[in-house]
């Protein structure tokens, strides 16, 4: 089975309808969706109510910190963070707030585990940045391949029986078998908002049965994503980085 895998929409609809579109057109069988579908971005309702449709037709979706901290208002975030938790909260409808909070934060299907931020301790929320980072997550599960998201930067880890880690940035387009001899995790990246230095749409596809993961990127309107922003009055920060890709 093709998966499709998506992490860090962050309400952003220009950047999802991108990535929707390319894996739809690599014919993807499922979708996973890895969390934080609001925050930053302008369009929440649009984006909850797109994860909602998707999940009813199979795909799997994991809760983020951001859709934490609209439901719960227990999450603590900067000042622009902050202010864009605060109006989606106002944006979104019961129904959605309901959904955001009814989401798991992990998922386990076969040898695969999905969650936004690592398998250590999915309610903390701790960034995978490094391969210490990376081993704390994979020796929390007996998964072999572990999705995640949350530090919006695509990387691929793994590790050996003797714990030897390795790491790398992937080549978009790129095929990589993922080998059995060893344990993987693999960071998604963000669809809404890339902080690699590449503005363009992030995502990756795994095939379930030859083990080739291939992590993509698709360009999308940044323009209008930026402008969307704007009008909505949310901090001028949150626009401007789209463009850079941080």
């Amino acid at each position: 089975m093709l998966l499709a895998v998506f992490a860090d929409i962050h309400a952003n609809r220009p950047a999802f309808e991108a990535c929707l579109a390319a894996a739809r057109a690599r014919k993807v069988e499922r979708m996973i969706l890895l969390g934080d579908y609001v925050g930053y971005g302008a369009d929440p309702e649009w984006t909850v109510e797109t994860v909602m449709g998707l999940v009813e037709h199979g795909a799997v979706a994991i809760r983020g910190n951001h859709d934490d901290a609209v439901v719960t208002a227990s999450e603590t975030m900067n000042a622009e963070a902050q202010a864009a938790i605060e109006w989606t909260r106002g944006r979104l409808s019961l129904a959605q707030q309901r959904f955001l909070g009814q989401l798991p934060m992990t998922s386990e299907d076969d040898d695969r585990l999905f969650v936004h931020s690592e398998a250590s301790g999915p309610a903390r929320w701790r960034y995978v940045q490094s391969t210490a980072d990376a081993a704390r997550s994979m020796i929390a599960t007996k998964a072999q391949v572990t999705f995640c998201g949350h530090i919006h930067r695509p990387a691929l880890y793994s590790m050996s029986v003797t714990a030897k880690m390795t790491s790398f940035v992937p080549t978009s387009d790129v095929a990589v078998q993922l080998l059995r001899g060893r344990q993987w995790l693999a960071v998604a990246g963000s669809v809404g908002q890339p902080r690699d230095g590449n503005p363009a749409a992030a995502f990756l596809t795994y095939d379930t049965a030859s083990r080739n993961i291939t992590y993509c990127r698709v360009p999308y309107d940044i323009d209008a994503a930026a402008q969307r922003i704007r009008d909505n009055g949310l901090p001028p920060w949150l626009a401007d980085r789209l463009a850079m890709g941080r």
